[in-house]
């Protein structure tokens, strides 16, 4: 997959919804409950981060759900990638971003959101291919005024932010010419999902998904 296909592959996912779920999930045997919590709530793109060891069994599950559209996250080396794809991943996230990663995701046809903090990043990245990406830690690099300001010199970039975004700051990204959509954890609290409160996790991502951009 060529960088070019790999960020319009990325954009589509992104431009499913305004809120992409970021999803730590300890107990994959609820994984699919949650998926379909949340596609019925209307956010259809879910990213797993590979930050747990139920995570690859997780993915397994959601990726049986009608309508979700499962991703991994928190991808850092070949073997994630390829572990991932295997799992159903259709599609990767990364905090930052390596040569080696770049090439392993191409290889293996597994679109990539590569993580950028800086404009060397970003352009790094454009110099590569790469369009769409994510802006992380959000809130932490300068929140959205900081992602305004790359934009003006680089406006072919698009991001995902994620990184301390909430319902209380999410308009102010939204709001952004270069922001396609945002990733969040908000929307599936981890006590909602310890207590499988799937009716409570659907109402949350319909707030999510009704969000304007």
């Amino acid at each position: 997959m060529t960088p070019e296909a790999a960020s319009i592959e990325s954009r589509k996912v992104c431009e499913l919804a305004p809120v992409v779920p970021v999803l730590v999930v300890d107990d994959a045997s609820s994984a699919a409950d949650l998926a379909k919590a949340l596609v019925a709530g209307g956010l259809p793109a879910l990213e797993v981060t590979l930050r747990t060891a139920a995570a690859l069994d997780a993915i397994r599950e959601m990726a049986q759900v009608e309508g979700g559209v499962v991703g991994a996250g928190t991808l850092l080396t070949s073997q994630d990638v390829e572990a991932a794809k295997k799992a159903g991943a259709t599609f990767g996230v990364s905090p930052g971003v390596t040569d080696r990663l770049l090439d392993a995701c191409e290889a293996n046809d597994l679109p990539l959101l590569p993580g950028t903090s800086t404009a060397s990043d970003v352009m790094k990245l454009l110099d590569r291919g790469y369009t769409t990406m994510k802006f992380f830690p959000a809130e932490a690099n300068g929140g959205a005024p900081a992602l305004k300001a790359i934009g003006a010199p680089l406006p072919q970039a698009k991001f995902c932010p994620t990184g301390g975004i909430s319902m209380k700051n999410v308009n102010d990204y939204l709001s952004l010419s270069n922001v396609l959509c945002c990733g969040g954890s908000w929307v599936a609290p981890a006590q909602m999902v310890k207590d499988g409160n799937w009716a409570g996790i659907e109402a949350l991502a319909r707030e999510a998904a009704a969000l304007k951009r």
